[in-house]
């Protein structure tokens, strides 16, 4: 920024030193003189050739999965699909497709049963077990019970 300003001002006929220039703008000079020296980070092939050629098997891997699998560090496997552009399809945020669920068998009531057990949050006692049993041909509930253990 500095020395852009410092061209713009040469530019319109007015010389200013990149020390007053410093000084008016309260910036460090070896701020406007730095130029960092770190190199561009590089891949190792004989690293990146074998996750690439996992993660093209079954997509669904993530790098910890491919750095277990392979026997790597993690942090490097990670930095690789990262230099690499290597993304793993993430899965759909929102509802998925669920499994189709079957017709109850049961062709009359009291035929066939179905159980579930939920924990229940009931203020102050604390957590609780719900049992029910709802009939599966009527989905109608037969009974509950509701217990601190």
């Amino acid at each position: 920024m500095i020395l852009n300003l410092q061209q713009g001002l040469a530019q319109e006929g007015v010389q200013v030193s990149l020390v007053k220039l410093c000084q008016w703008f309260d910036v460090a000079r070896h701020t406007v003189y730095y130029r960092s020296t770190k190199s561009a980070p590089k891949v190792r092939e004989h690293l990146a050739q074998p996750i690439k050629a996992l993660i093209e098997e079954p997509p669904s891997f993530g790098y910890r999965t491919v750095a277990h699998l392979l026997g790597f560090n993690k942090s490097t496997v990670q930095r690789i699909f990262q230099l690499k552009g290597w993304q793993v399809r993430k899965r759909p945020v929102g509802l998925r497709p669920r499994i189709e669920a079957l017709p109850s068998v049961a062709k009359a009531p009291d035929e066939r049963w179905a159980t579930d057990l939920c924990r229940v949050w009931t203020g102050r006692d604390g957590w609780a077990s719900l049992a029910l049993v709802i009939d599966c041909y009527s989905r109608e509930l037969l009974g509950w019970h509701l217990s601190k253990r």
